[in-house]
């Protein structure tokens, strides 16, 4: 499984897919579940295995996003640079000179960086402190608006998203990409539903909701947890690790060790009887895991947890480092670390085990 699930990351991850515009990611996701009814809603999300419930069967939710953080197109200037307006969290930090893709109208990658005024021409004022976001543009090599709009197409509204191509690390097995925050979640769902249908799991019904905007809001989940009405979600997430700043007992999210089980973000204070569901059975069968506390942050499980009359839900996080960045580190090991509980969890489930939590 981990060379397959090695090449499904990389596939997923190099796919164009901002907030709003994730149809590229839709297209490969659905190129993988043909074994499945396929559904897309106007919001852009996508539903895998909606028709075939089983109205005696209680339902299962796998939920992951298929947005990144990305930008958008906000003018053009007489010069030729690009204006843009952040799509998602984004710390201005980690945003100039770095590269970017733009994608016009007629489906065409443009490609670019974002402007760093070099120091030689820095005020004393400037060298000391961040840029505001809204002083960036992006340089796609041009000299006037007609190039820019003319000869490249671009116009206002075309999305925008990092330009980082996928690697990985035979030696350490790891891998670094561009929206592992949610793909690595996408990649997860996949196999999930792979495995439910290969195994033959058949005590509850298994629907993959594949969300749109989650990093503007979680939008996309809002209607999908609507749309299928589930009893049990789980939620996939490219979750922050903590360990490349935090040392022994006090990281939380460190590569290799598992998948992450979150207790509080927020948005959600998961349910205890769910996490106790949980890692008794990852106990069980040797699965490793990380209990993770979160001041901030959020996931659509936010949005699971109070729709309808409420819907107990189980976030599984691979722990990744630098997510928000151009460029973030996963391990393969916990990826598959988040599919083998979730398949294990629902094994488990059914109506009485549901309605105890």
């Amino acid at each position: 499984m981990k060379e397959r699930l090695i090449k499904l990351s990389e596939e997923l991850t190099n796919t164009f897919g901002a907030p709003g515009y994730e149809d590229e990611v839709i297209e490969k996701i659905k190129s993988h579940l043909d074994f499945l009814s396929l559904e897309r809603d106007s919001i852009n999300n996508l539903f895998a295995g909606l028709k075939e419930r089983d109205s005696k069967k209680p339902t299962v939710a796998l939920d992951c996003h298929t947005d990144e953080v990305g930008f958008i197109v906000e003018n053009i200037n007489r010069n030729g640079a690009i204006s843009f307006l952040t799509l998602g969290g984004w710390h201005v930090g980690n945003v100039p000179a770095s590269a970017v893709v733009i994608k016009n109208n007629k489906g065409e990658y443009i490609r670019g960086i974002v402007t760093s005024k070099p120091p030689h021409f820095m005020t004393d004022e400037e060298r000391n402190r961040l840029p505001k976001m809204s002083e960036l543009t992006i340089d796609i090599g041009t000299s006037s608006y007609e190039e820019t709009t003319e000869m490249y197409g671009i116009e206002v509204g075309n999305p925008i998203v990092p330009d980082v191509t996928f690697v990985y690390d035979e030696k350490i097995e790891i891998m670094r990409a561009k929206a592992f925050d949610n793909r690595l979640g996408c990649a997860a769902s996949i196999e999930v539903l792979k495995a439910v249908k290969n195994n033959g799991i058949k005590n509850v019904n298994v629907v993959g909701a594949f969300a749109s905007q989650e990093e503007v809001g979680l939008r996309g989940a809002q209607v999908a947890a609507y749309r299928v009405k589930p009893d049990f979600a789980i939620v996939f997430e490219g979750s922050p690790a903590d360990d490349s700043f935090k040392e022994g007992t006090a990281s939380h999210g460190a590569l290799k060790k598992g998948v992450q089980l979150r207790v509080v973000d927020g948005a959600m204070i998961s349910n205890p009887r769910v996490l106790k569901f949980a890692r008794d059975i990852a106990d069980k069968k040797g699965i490793k895991y990380q209990m993770i506390a979160r001041e901030k942050g959020s996931t659509n499980g936010g949005k699971y947890h109070i729709s309808e009359t409420g819907i107990p839900v189980l976030v599984l996080g691979i722990p990744t480092r630098y997510i928000h960045t151009h460029y973030s580190y996963a391990s393969i090991d916990d990826l598959t670390a988040a599919i083998s509980l979730a398949v294990e969890v629902i094994k488990e489930l059914n109506k009485d085990v549901i309605k105890s939590f």
